[in-house]
């Protein structure tokens, strides 16, 4: 069932309240508070327009006053026709249970905690096809408003003036009684209460004086979340059903040893008062998330083996923390571990302080634990790692290694972790270089690293998709990638016939382009190499040295290439233009195109910016000599796409003493190799590096730039997409679209914190590096009085308490 969006769902009620497709006078505003309420969907438009055909505005206003505060029957029927066809009984409680407890969550997490009751995962897929839920793009179970207040009314009924007697209690204040009455029952599945909210919102509540007893009747209880909330007592309890334990600000200081957990698929305890984490004397045969996140009292994790199917383990900013037991290497499924925040685990002079100072007791040792060879990820950001890195000697299904805010100067060789995609070391502030990165990189993340010079790959070919740079004022190489050098910092080798520019070596220019290279870097004249061209920007001078041979005082220019001198090779071309710059945002191409040849485009990844009113210089040299044979026409041209003024440009021929270069070179190799990403369907090569389609989305850029630069001949869909490494990825390529975003179940219903590398690495650069949000969950009474409502892409993201 596609979802209209507001035009047409206007237009489909106005058809059944007035038989027309526009609102009759008066009723503009009342049409759009109906189709508000109605969110998009087809069916409760029609059936809703239906009931106030021929009615006047008193009769509309007074219907949609009633249905603020209930659902309308006549809805409520139609939709229940998709919940009654649902084939299995166990589907229809699955819905229910996502309807009351889980909208909003993560469909992976949801699906390990109800699957061994529920088959979750087929039964997703059946709710899904029916459209009685949707998956967000971060995997968040959405579901249409309708129904889920549907769902909950299914639940309603089972029971309409005793809430302890229906199978899901998700309002606080109802839990809250239920509680403190101790009237449960064994109808009750699943049961909510917020103690935390549920005091924002009322000051009669009282937090203290709930017993465990309130329990003991709840037979059948499955899913339980206690947000900061006592209960006093025993807890042998607890139903032995249970699969889900969300209890944020658990109040004692170790599991309690009659609390059954045998059963349990996930225990989140973020906030608690733990010191320490200990399994009771059992195999927790069927825990696979556990959640310990921001426990700042906690200090040590012992006899982890006991839960030999934890799949996630999250130590999140527990930062007291400084003894996770050995045995953690023996978990054979543990693919997710979190330690970020876990500032002294690996710090030798805080672990005796901190565990004398406990009342645990725990005796601790700087922790040698080995990571476990199941790991797909892991979290050790803030941990503040000395000067010696981590090695990892058997972990060959890691895939992403967050090392944020370390203290190394170098990696190890990581070469053996052969499907290592995503590697984060930004603000690694004594960071200098990184040798040899393994081939299976995707993403690569130095954000704030003002040390690190350079960066090399175990191949030369530069493959990341995704690289954040942003504030590494002194990187001046990317195997692969580019070299961006100061000119008194160069080899001899590094200069080839521009040796004559040694002289300016003082001179400043400011460098624009890729912002993530130039802010903050120094001013002295700097020399680019990529794609095998050197380029260099300079203040506006006269020096006969670069008086060129050709010259136009326009953008372009076109000359023969004449006879060689005798005993010499042409090398090259130096290409010059004068410029200056009209706006904050510049955007051109350098083109060279041969007759009868190939054309190059080149768009340079930094170039100077004269100050106001100044002009500057662009040089480059091309060493295409080898492609060009006597009496060739070749054209050169600065093509604007925006904020430039090109005053003039010249070509000048660059000639050997040697017969260096092979005469059949082919154009990749003339380019420095690895550019059949760069080569464009009609053979000609489009060498940039970034995507200024961007740039036109927002306005910078006028859509029509580029047939600007290569006419109509090249469809522009070829590069749309273009990435560092050329042609768009294809978006069912595994390699990219698999770890664009990859998640990690740090939550409970109520926190769902979702790491989205390419976001982590923006809000690193504004040193907001928390990655995750919180999303607390408010009853219905208190959206009510909030009045808050939030959208996503047409699903109403609705609270689920």
């Amino acid at each position: 069932m596609k979802l209209l969006n507001r035009d047409e769902s206007s237009e489909l009620l106005c058809r059944h309240a007035f038989g027309s497709t526009k609102p009759m006078a008066g009723f503009k505003e009342l049409v759009l508070q109906a189709t508000q309420y109605c969110e998009g969907n087809a069916l409760a438009l029609e059936t809703l327009g239906s009931s106030l055909f021929k009615n006047n505005t008193a009769y509309w206003e007074s219907q949609l006053r009633l249905l603020e505060k209930d659902i309308d029957s006549r809805i409520q029927s139609v939709l229940l026709r998709s919940y009654k066809s649902l084939p299995y009984n166990t589907v229809k409680e699955l819905f229910l249970h996502i309807a009351c407890f889980f909208v909003g969550n993560d469909i992976d997490y949801v699906v390990k905690i109800l699957e061994p009751d529920y088959s979750a995962v087929s039964g997703m897929k059946i709710l899904h096809n029916r459209c009685l839920l949707s998956v967000s793009p971060n995997k968040k179970i959405m579901m249409h408003r309708l129904l889920q207040e549907m769902g909950k009314n299914i639940v309603r009924q089972e029971s309409l003036n005793f809430p302890a007697e229906r199978s899901r209690v998700w309002l606080s204040s109802e839990s809250y009684k239920i509680l403190s009455n101790e009237n449960g029952s064994k109808s009750v599945e699943g049961l909510a209460l917020d103690m935390q909210k549920l005091l924002e919102w009322n000051f009669s509540f009282k937090s203290s004086g709930l017993k465990t007893d309130a329990l003991k009747n709840m037979d059948r209880l499955k899913l339980l979340q206690l947000n900061f909330v006592e209960l006093n007592g025993s807890y042998e309890n607890f139903s032995e059903e249970l699969r889900w334990l969300c209890w944020f600000g658990f109040h004692l200081r170790t599991i309690p040893v009659d609390l059954y957990i045998r059963n349990l698929v996930a225990i989140d305890m973020s906030y608690s008062k733990l010191e320490v984490f200990e399994p009771p004397a059992v195999v927790l045969a069927s825990l696979q998330i556990l959640n310990l996140k921001d426990s700042h009292d906690l200090i040590a994790i012992l006899n982890i083996s006991r839960i030999p199917q934890l799949d996630t383990l999250i130590l999140w900013n527990c930062y007291k923390l400084v003894n996770v037991c050995k045995t953690i290497g023996r978990l054979r499924m543990l693919a997710t571990f979190d330690m970020t925040g876990c500032k002294n685990l690996f710090n030798r002079d805080k672990i005796n302080q901190l565990a004398t100072s406990t009342s645990a007791g725990v005796v601790t040792e700087k922790p040698m634990f080995l990571f476990p060879f199941s790991l797909h990820r892991l979290f050790l950001k803030d941990c503040y790692l000395d000067r010696t890195p981590l090695s990892f000697s058997a972990q060959p299904c890691l895939q992403y290694l967050n090392l944020v805010n370390s203290g190394f100067e170098s990696l190890p060789c990581y070469g053996h972790l052969i499907n290592l995609r995503v590697l984060d070391l930004s603000f690694c502030s004594r960071l200098k270089c990184l040798i040899g990165l393994p081939n299976s990189l995707v993403e690569l993340y130095v954000h704030g690293c003002e040390l690190l010079e350079r960066i090399t790959f175990q191949s030369p070919r530069f493959t990341l998709q995704e690289f954040g740079y942003l504030g590494c004022v002194n990187l001046y190489e990317v195997e692969g990638l580019f070299k961006l050098v100061p000119i008194a910092k160069l080899d001899k080798t590094d200069w080839g016939h521009m040796m004559w520019l040694k002289r300016y070596q003082n001179n400043e220019v400011c460098l624009v382009g890729d912002d993530e290279l130039t802010v903050g870097r120094s001013w002295h004249i700097q020399m680019l190499y990529e794609f095998n061209i050197m380029s260099i920007s300079l203040p506006n001078m006269k020096d006969p040295i670069m008086i060129p041979w050709f010259k136009s005082v326009s953008p372009s220019l076109s000359f023969d290439v004449p006879c060689c001198p005798k005993n010499k090779r042409l090398r090259g071309i130096n290409v010059t233009c004068k410029y200056k710059i009209l706006g904050d945002d510049s955007a051109w191409f350098c083109k060279v195109t041969k007759s009868y040849g190939v054309d190059l485009m080149y768009n340079p990844r930094v170039f100077g910016k004269p100050e106001s009113g100044e002009l500057c210089i662009w040089l480059s040299y091309w060493p295409i000599g080898n492609k060009l044979d006597t009496g060739d026409t070749v054209n050169v041209s600065i093509v604007v796409l925006s904020g430039l003024e090109v005053l003039e440009c010249g070509v000048s021929l660059v000639y050997s003493d040697h017969e260096t270069l092979e005469i059949n070179t082919k154009w990749e190799e003339v380019l420095g190799g690895g550019l059949s990403g760069f080569q464009l369907s009609t053979g000609a090569y489009y060498l940039c590096r970034r995507d200024f389609f961007e740039l036109t989305e927002v306005g910078r850029l006028t859509p029509d730039w580029f047939s600007i630069l290569v006419g109509d001949y090249i469809d522009s869909t070829e590069i749309r997409g273009w990435r560092k490494t050329g042609q768009p990825k294809q978006v069912n390529d595994p390699s990219f679209t698999e770890l664009k975003t990859i998640r990690c179940i740090i939550h409970g219903p109520l926190s769902e914190d979702i790491y989205k590398f390419i976001e982590m690495s923006k809000s690193s650069i504004s040193s907001l590096f928390e990655v995750g949000m919180e999303a607390g969950i408010a009853d219905e009474e208190m959206d009510a009085v909030a009045d808050a409502t939030t959208f996503f892409t047409g699903f109403l993201l609705v609270d689920s308490h």
